[in-house]
């Protein structure tokens, strides 16, 4: 069977909007692979989309990871759903919701869509705060960046 790409990935706020941090752990068989980062004034949503858009651009600029499988776990309803499911209809629709209304977060959903149409994934929902090792290493991935804007 040909190797896995497995990713992890988080997105967190302290208040919505409010200082964020996005992390995500990449798991190519060999290596554990974390990356994070954040925003001082941003919101869950956007963080939950940054973790994901960052570990598809990171599997993708690795050589040694191209046409692999990649299995993203994520616990983001929003992240999974909005990728497997409601892209087809904003894209159908210009970018509206189904109340007509533009969709939050497009130009990341437009940098999500355009990584996930090169890769080979397939979308988990992973439950959150439920122990999952990995879910939980992102998840303080996502704390340890939050708490650099309240060290400032």
């Amino acid at each position: 069977m040909e190797e896995e790409i497995i990713v992890y990935t988080d997105g967190g706020c302290s208040g919505n909007p409010g200082p964020g941090g996005w992390g995500c752990v990449i798991l190519d068989g060999t290596e554990e692979i974390q990356l994070s980062g954040g925003e001082k004034n941003t919101t869950n949503n956007r963080m939950e989309l940054t973790a994901a858009i960052s570990a598809l651009d990171a599997v993708l600029k690795n050589p040694l990871w191209r046409g692999k499988k990649v299995q993203v776990y994520s616990d983001s309803q929003y992240v999974k759903n909005g990728i497997t499911s409601w892209i087809l209809n904003w894209k159908k629709n210009g970018w509206k919701t189904a109340a007509k209304k533009p969709v939050l977060n497009k130009e990341l959903w437009v940098a999500l869509d355009s990584l996930y149409g090169q890769l080979d994934v397939e979308w988990k929902w992973v439950k959150g705060h439920a122990g999952v090792k990995y879910n939980e290493m992102c998840d303080s991935l996502c704390k340890m960046e939050m708490e650099k804007f309240f060290l400032e």
